[in-house]
């Protein structure tokens, strides 16, 4: 028996999983804190205190994301794209193309049949396409950011954010404001906006169906019916969006174990 750990840092929130043998999730959690602070070693606590598992009885801990290089209680450390790539293919197998948008950056990565990494796009140089641009844009409109995709849904004209600078946007947001255009009508343009720029991301793939979302903004409805839009594929949303990049590395550190097991 085998327990291993997968911790995802992020610019903005911390996740980890454990998992027994490879295959069966034993215990989840997010924190919404990230980088530069105590989460990542709290998300460890957290996990380990929900399983009723010492830390020693824990065979192999892999990080990834974008704090990976901060994080010393690790084993290994593994890129968010190939551990997106193997969490997902766990999730949903049949998935071709993946989406993740997090906090600071959004990627769009192509898979074969067997979950291996085709190709990958990301756009990590500017906050447009990424859930930093919703979060400023959610304070803009002094909306709660959870709130979002509600407004979304009553949308019926929305209106278009061509801006793809965050600060520019803002203006053209307070600008629509001005001008008369409903809160729920400019949510769906923000939305449209940041479907536009990721859906860019996405076209540059072999893009194909069994679209998989992951990522804090799958959670984001809005966000989803603007990309099922703009790329006009059904989106999966995978199972606890935010997790996908940690349960790859718990995958990843068992696998670590068979390796290290065959070696001997």
């Amino acid at each position: 028996m085998h327990y291993t750990v997968g911790v995802d840092i992020g610019s903005s929130s911390s996740k980890a999983v454990i998992l027994k043998n490879g295959k069966e999730i034993i215990a989840t959690d997010v924190l919404q804190v990230g980088i530069g602070s105590k989460g990542p070693k709290v998300i460890l606590e957290i996990v380990l205190k929900k399983s009723k598992i010492e830390r020693k009885n824990i065979d192999q801990i892999v990080v990834t994301g974008y704090g990976r290089f901060t994080f010393d209680e690790a084993d290994k450390q593994i890129s968010e794209i190939s551990c997106h790539a193997k969490g997902i293919h766990f999730l949903v197998p049949e998935a071709k193309t993946i989406i993740d948008i997090g906090g600071q950056d959004a990627k769009a990565i192509s898979l074969n049949s067997k979950g291996k990494i085709n190709q990958f796009f990301m756009n990590d140089k500017c906050a447009a396409g990424t859930g930093r641009f919703i979060t400023v844009m959610s304070k803009v409109l002094e909306i709660p950011l959870d709130e979002m995709k509600d407004y979304d849904k009553k949308a019926d004209a929305p209106v278009t954010v061509s801006s793809t600078c965050t600060v520019f946007a803002e203006s053209e947001v307070i600008s629509q404001l001005a001008k008369g255009a409903t809160t729920e009508n400019i949510v769906a343009g923000v939305h449209n906006s940041v479907a536009h720029k990721v859906g860019g991301l996405a076209k540059r793939t072999p893009l194909e169906d069994n679209v998989v979302m992951c990522g804090g903004v799958a959670k984001n409805t809005g966000v989803v019916r603007a990309l099922r839009e703009t790329l006009n594929r059904n989106i999966i949303v995978a199972p606890n969006p935010q997790l996908t990049g940690a349960l790859g590395a718990a995958i990843y550190a068992y696998e670590e174990i068979l390796k290290k097991r065959r070696e001997d």
